[in-house]
């Protein structure tokens, strides 16, 4: 009986520690508005992106719908949360949540806490694709139809990623952004991976999921997928063609 009571305990402790790692690793994914691309580079692909007019995301409102789970402890949960940002920061507001209780509360709660707290720092610029953040180089050019440009974060920070640009043939889309962070978020992360999709609504670039992958060094492998779907983008409703760009986008 004490080694049964032995083993919960120390059960119940891992789990607790994999909730306080989780949160650090996948907040720091969240916390700007990923839409933001500025400056020049020494890459021709990338300077060509770059040096495009566009229309900035400075506002939206979206329902998110947010997933995590840790396959070795089996802990795994859902949330529903309306999430809003303006030039009053980030708010959020939970309309369901089911699945584990600390997967619930000390991640995917704390999640959407600490992205607030990012925001209302002014941490963004810190995660902007721009020449102050990154060196581009331009990639292979003829896999998919697509371009790619690697990114070189140019100091280690949890909120730059190490890895490339995904775009379209043309060069005037950003279809995803994946790599690894270039700095670990805590001693127990050996690593977090990261897909950001994006999409063009209603002539704005937003974020329409993120998947990441993080290596925990006692608890093997843990993910948490966000995917958005967009009642307003800079103060305007969302026009039924950009709904239907979101559906497709949903389905892939």
């Amino acid at each position: 009986m004490r080694s049964v009571t032995r083993g919960r305990e120390r059960r119940r402790r891992n789990v607790r520690q994999l909730a306080a790692v989780w949160a650090v690793a996948f907040t720091l994914l969240l916390g700007s508005l990923p839409s933001d691309v500025a400056g020049r580079s020494d890459s021709s692909t990338a300077s060509r992106f770059l040096a495009q007019p566009d229309q900035p995301l400075t506002g939206y409102r979206a329902f998110r719908r947010m997933h995590a789970r840790s396959e070795k402890f089996d802990q795994e949960a859902w949330l529903e949360a309306w999430t809003e940002q303006d030039e009053r920061g980030f708010r959020y507001e939970i309309v369901s949540e089911r699945g584990s209780d600390y997967a619930r509360n000390k991640v995917l709660k704390t999640v959407l806490r600490r992205e607030q707290e990012l925001i209302a720092a002014g941490h963004n610029e810190r995660a902007t694709l721009s020449a102050d953040n990154y060196e581009f180089t331009d990639g292979d050019s003829t896999v998919e139809g697509v371009r790619y440009v690697l990114l070189k974060p140019k100091r280690k920070d949890v909120l730059l990623v190490d890895g490339r640009m995904v775009l379209t043939e043309d060069a005037t889309e950003l279809l995803r952004v994946e790599g690894r962070l270039s700095k670990n978020p805590s001693f127990w992360t050996s690593s977090v991976n990261v897909i950001r999709h994006y999409g063009r609504l209603d002539g704005v670039r937003v974020p329409i999921s993120i998947e990441s992958i993080a290596k925990i060094r006692f608890a093997g492998i843990s993910k948490l997928e966000v995917h958005y779907d967009y009642e307003s983008i800079n103060g305007r409703p969302v026009s039924l063609s950009a709904r239907r760009i979101m559906a497709s986008a949903q389905l892939r």
